[in-house]
């Protein structure tokens, strides 16, 4: 396999990337923890997933690991991880979710829309790749949207919200690991602590006096404001739900001068575009 990378200063490196048939191999034999049923994936996004950017181009060409858990989506075993505990319900539907966003990408790669209101790559440039595609998981039919809207979102953890890959840049980290039940607290505040190291969810700026914050907290408002607002800082008391539920989730997470910097309490909260280019390994430093 063949990758380009753009190196930061525009330095294009080329490299080679040979993955024989046995170190394929050998990679696949190391012992998962995950649950059985998620360790294909777990497999897969060790494999092709480095800090959230995806060799999708390798991905297309050896796909095969991925369109069968897909198509195990929807067999009787994922069924029982659907219906189960409220932990395997989250790792089973944030899985389900981030495999789907994969196939999406890899049925259509390379990507090349003419939308102008999105980077030309983007999964956006796929017609209805959220709101109209329709996936079986589960014996259910659904959309990405419906997957995030009516089935995540009941469970009560917007947390999930931010593990959520969506195939760009503005998205949750795509993991190299699969979200598995016995972990899945560990995961999500892990997700929750990366808030404030990327700028693409929370941007803090102290010189400007401004917290800029991703759409998603917007986009699923109520969700993170009946689990976040009332467990806030006192101090933020006459700020507004969605901006104390935010202020909760981050507060734990820094440190220096940007935790000396929260309390003075004078910062004017604002949201930022989402960051729609995809996050494609090769194009990681364009």
């Amino acid at each position: 396999m063949v990758f380009s990378l753009k190196l930061p200063g525009g330095v294009l490196l080329g490299a080679v990337v040979l993955m024989s048939t046995a170190s394929l191999l050998q990679a696949q034999l190391v012992p998962s923890t995950v649950h059985p049923f998620h360790q294909p994936f777990d497999r897969l996004l060790d494999t092709y997933v480095r800090d959230g950017f995806v060799y999708y181009n390798a991905l297309r060409i050896e796909r095969g690991a991925l369109d069968r858990y897909v198509g195990s989506l929807n067999s009787p075993s994922a069924g029982a991880l659907a219906k189960g505990t409220l932990d395997e319900q989250k790792a089973f539907w944030i899985n389900a979710y981030n495999a789907l966003v994969l196939r999406t990408v890899v049925d259509h790669f390379p990507i090349r829309g003419r939308a102008k209101e999105y980077p030309t790559s983007s999964i956006r440039q796929i017609p209805g790749a959220f709101e109209k595609a329709v996936h079986r998981v589960a014996g259910r039919t659904v959309s990405l949207d419906a997957i995030e809207k009516e089935i995540l979102g009941p469970l009560n953890d917007p947390r999930v919200f931010l593990a959520l890959g969506r195939a760009a840049y503005g998205g949750g980290r795509l993991r190299s690991e699969a979200f598995d039940a016995p972990t899945i607290e560990k995961l999500l505040s892990a997700v929750a602590a990366e808030t404030v190291s990327r700028a693409e969810l929370v941007k803090i700026d102290p010189p400007e006096d401004t917290i800029s914050l991703s759409p998603i907290f917007s986009w699923r408002e109520a969700a993170f404001v009946e689990a976040f607002a009332d467990k806030a800082d006192p101090i933020f008391a006459q700020r507004s739900p969605l901006e104390r539920a935010v202020l909760a989730i981050i507060t734990p997470h820094l440190s220096g001068p940007e935790a000396q910097y929260l309390p003075k309490n004078t910062f004017k909260m604002q949201f930022h575009n989402f960051d729609w280019r995809l996050n494609d390994l090769s194009n990681r430093a364009q």
